[in-house]
């Protein structure tokens, strides 16, 4: 088993114990007396329900400590689909419970106790508020800064609530060392939420940043640089991203992530953004000595020259050129001497970002840049078309089973050129990918 694998089977065991963290402590000591067989099973669900979304705090990507070594694509659909498995465990949870029992209706019946059954229906209506804006934000047309305040109040609300529930109900928690141990442990959850929204604000405060300058490239994107503001900058690995939030204060709902495309050994920080909503286009109307904040930085995308002294590849599509500019300026400060090859597509000529710098970088690396066009203009002797197999086969080296491939883009880039890369032995643990989902 590679290096990768291990490290992804470990990532995996540590939050599975999370999960059944809830369940283990309602289980441990003295058992209660044992219901109906679908009864107990119901309530399994339900404690289940609560570790799986108490540990989604730790796979949202924002905590390094819990997703280091691990792609940021890996981490974030897991937790998109973990999230939907709370959901469906939360829902799942009552059902079963009325089915083994129909006297636990009462539970949801306001007329019973309306103090108990409202907040267990706001809840439900929460979780599934929760899942469906995740799913299909942009068919609510809820824009990224609304959606992402909503969806950390709403993880919290139904944390909080199912916590309290579980406390509340002293079948499996009536021992006040139970009731403890659940607190700590949900309330961990609770806590790393806080410390991302609350405390890492105030610490980012004490770092500020002011915008240098905004450029705009030939394709529409806007090349925004940061100066530190009193401090020493930001310590990054070539490939990874940043946060960012522009205005005076960190405590702002708007804040976005975008790769860094400036050199790891630059003071400053370089990111491309391309124009694709509200926030990014205002972007362009920055004035230079605005204010902003950095958080990061984050991601596992990483290229460092050092490391790789048989040299390697990188497919990019679009605005995907941007972290892997961040690793051909670094591997040029760096005075790095291996081969490497750039595959870049794009719709047309005139979208090609970096046009110029990668035809300089081009002498002043080993760096063979193969563009690729969709629609190439007249008297065009590169590659057309898209990046498939027959153009890897042709222009990339016969060893590339042996070199690292990294890959950025939409997913329709990434879709095509994975299982080509992997059918032509390239393993797991050199295959490194970046899809433009994040948010």
């Amino acid at each position: 088993m590679n290096t990768r694998w291990r490290r992804l089977l470990l990532w995996l065991l540590a939050w599975m114990a999370l999960a059944l963290l809830p369940m283990a402590i309602a289980l441990s000591g003295n058992p209660p007396e044992v219901r109906d067989r679908v009864v107990e099973t119901g309530a399994m669900l339900g404690l289940l329900g609560l570790g799986v979304l108490s540990a989604q705090a730790l796979t949202s990507g924002r905590q390094r400590w819990f997703a280091k070594g691990l792609g940021q694509d890996d981490v974030l659909q897991f937790h998109r689909q973990t999230g939907l498995l709370g959901w469906v465990l939360v829902l799942a949870h009552p059902l079963t419970m009325f089915l083994g029992d129909a006297r636990f209706l009462d539970y949801l019946d306001p007329r019973e106790d309306w103090v108990r059954a409202t907040p267990l229906w706001g809840a439900l209506v929460a979780v599934t508020w929760l899942a469906m804006t995740s799913l299909w934000r942009l068919s609510f047309g809820l824009q990224y800064e609304h959606w992402r305040a909503l969806h950390g109040l709403l993880a919290l609300m139904v944390v909080a609530i199912g916590l309290g529930h579980a406390l509340m109900v002293d079948h499996y928690t009536a021992p006040l060392w139970k009731k403890a141990a659940l607190v700590l442990a949900v309330g961990a959850s609770i806590y790393a939420v806080l410390e991302q929204r609350v405390l890492r604000p105030r610490r980012l405060a004490r770092r500020p940043w002011t915008v240098q300058s905004v450029g705009t490239a030939r394709d529409g994107s806007h090349m925004l640089r940061l100066l530190p503001a009193g401090h020493d900058g930001l310590d990054f690995r070539p490939g990874q991203y940043a946060w960012i939030t522009i205005g005076d204060t960190p405590w702002r709902l708007q804040q976005h992530p975008f790769s860094i495309s400036s050199s790891a050994d630059d003071t400053t920080l370089e990111f491309t953004i391309k124009p694709l909503g509200d926030f990014t286009q205002r972007v362009g109307t920055l004035l230079p000595g605005t204010r902003a904040f950095v958080e990061g930085p984050y991601g596992e995308f990483v290229y460092l020259p050092t490391h790789c002294p048989d040299g390697a590849v990188f497919i990019a599509g679009g605005v995907g050129i941007t972290p892997i500019m961040s690793m051909l300026r670094t591997a040029r400060d760096r005075g790095a001497t291996a081969p490497l090859w750039l595959v870049y597509g794009n719709p047309d000529w005139d979208a090609v970002l970096y046009r110029d710098e990668l035809t300089a970088l081009a002498e002043e690396l080993q760096l063979t840049v193969i563009h690729v066009l969709e629609d190439a203009p007249d008297g065009w002797n590169g590659e057309t078309g898209h990046v498939d197999g027959d153009l890897i086969d042709r222009r990339l080296p016969a060893n590339l089973a042996a070199l690292p491939v990294y890959v950025c883009g939409p997913d329709a880039l990434a879709n095509a050129v994975e299982p080509e890369l992997v059918a032509r032995g390239v393993p797991s643990d050199r295959l490194y990918s970046e899809r433009f989902n994040l948010v």
